[in-house]
């Protein structure tokens, strides 16, 4: 038995849940002396006239503007109008009401605003000898609150990824200052995302859970995170499927998603996780359908390094798992059981994804941060097997 070796820093967050949940907000703005909060949204939840109003009436006089120009992905003219709402109306706090572009938006905006540069001058890049590197952004950001309406992972999470138009590049701004200070669960507001939706983000944010099971990482208290969470979501996803207007496998999978997200943080991402980045965009489905489509390939391509994550994956998702099975098989083929009964495609084609478009996808893989992380390192043509399999 080896011994453990790490650093495990749990940020300061503070999580309300359930019915009353919206009734503590007014509360811990007052604690942080907030006077002029700008709601960041998409344009169907602004079109919500019902949860639209309930979150105006908790905000009440402290809400000084709407941003409704919230965009999937989070393209970099979507932030830069953010960033320039949050100036016209003098803010003093960012609240982020909706799914994961949502929070990353109204994160994103903030590190614009106060470092006062574009976001091609502010993210990771690959330096001269091919690390990548985060900037240090050292300028005060506005303090951030979120209201969620998806299970994302990115609730609590202190990278902010945006995407670039014009070049298809991802952008990461890392910035531990815009963690958000406190997340509101809200029932209500769970059950305005459609169905859909809520599935997608949920299966993200089990695929991460399963990938960081398998780090390298000896650290028990983030693999105790992680396990619940790949528990929780296994268990909650067929749930949506079939009660899709039952707010009680919402707030579970936003619980799940919020350990899941949290868990992460310590052993990084995944390799299904950082194609699902490049492909998503690419395709004519939602990333989390794509990563979790793609996380049993990316299981079998590490299966060689990570017997010992294997086995937590394995023991996490099946009560008793056959003795002198491969652990491999039984890892994949419990992951792949829970994809089943989300509906999730078999087949990338399925997703809208152009054979032709997979060279562009390897290429933006490859300078994508989770990388840094993985267990097996992955190279050009690894990835083109990998995609070809999975197509």
């Amino acid at each position: 038995m080896t011994m453990p070796s790490f650093q495990h820093v749990a940020p300061a967050l503070r999580i309300f849940c359930g019915p009353d949940a919206l009734a503590a907000l007014p509360r811990e703005l007052d604690r942080a002396d907030v006077g002029r909060a700008v709601l960041f949204c998409g344009a169907s939840v602004s079109r919500d006239a019902a949860a639209l109003g309930r979150v105006r009436d908790a905000l009440g006089g402290r809400l000084a503007a709407v941003f409704d120009g919230v965009r999937a992905h989070s393209p970099v003219p979507a932030v830069e109008a953010g960033r320039d709402a949050l100036a016209r109306a003098g803010a003093d706090a960012v609240i982020a009401f909706g799914g994961g572009s949502a929070v990353v938006t109204a994160r994103a905006a903030a590190i614009l605003l106060a470092e006062g540069k574009p976001a091609a001058e502010l993210c990771t890049r690959r330096e001269p000898g091919g690390r990548l590197a985060s900037p240090r952004l050292l300028a005060p950001k506005l303090p951030q609150w979120v209201l969620p309406t998806t299970p994302t992972t990115a609730y609590a999470k202190a990278g902010s990824a945006v995407r670039d138009p014009a070049t298809g590049d991802r952008l990461a701004l890392f910035d531990p200052k815009t963690r958000a200070q406190g997340i509101f669960l809200d029932p209500a507001l769970a059950l305005t995302a459609p169905p859909d939706l809520a599935l997608s983000s949920g299966l993200n944010a089990f695929a991460m859970a399963v990938e960081g099971l398998q780090s390298p990482l000896d650290d028990p208290l983030a693999e105790a995170l992680l396990a619940h969470a790949a528990r929780m979501l296994a268990e909650s996803l067929p749930r949506l499927r079939q009660a899709p207007r039952d707010a009680g496998p919402r707030l579970r999978l936003m619980l799940a998603a919020l350990l899941s997200g949290q868990g992460s943080d310590y052993t990084g991402g995944g390799l299904a996780q950082a194609i699902s980045h490049a492909a998503g965009p690419r395709s004519s489905t939602a990333n989390g359908v794509v990563e979790a489509l793609l996380l049993p390939h990316a299981m079998r391509w590490n299966a060689p390094v990570t017997e010992a994550g294997l086995r937590r994956v394995a023991s996490t998702l099946v009560a008793a798992p056959p003795d002198g099975a491969s652990l491999a098989g039984i890892a994949v083929a419990a992951v792949e059981r829970v994809l089943a009964e989300a509906e999730v495609p078999a087949r990338l084609r399925d997703t809208g994804l152009a054979r032709d478009a997979l060279p562009e996808v390897v290429g933006h893989t490859l300078n994508d941060w989770a990388l840094t992380r993985v267990p097996r390192q992955v190279g050009h043509d690894d990835l083109m097997d990998l995609l070809n399999a999975a197509w």
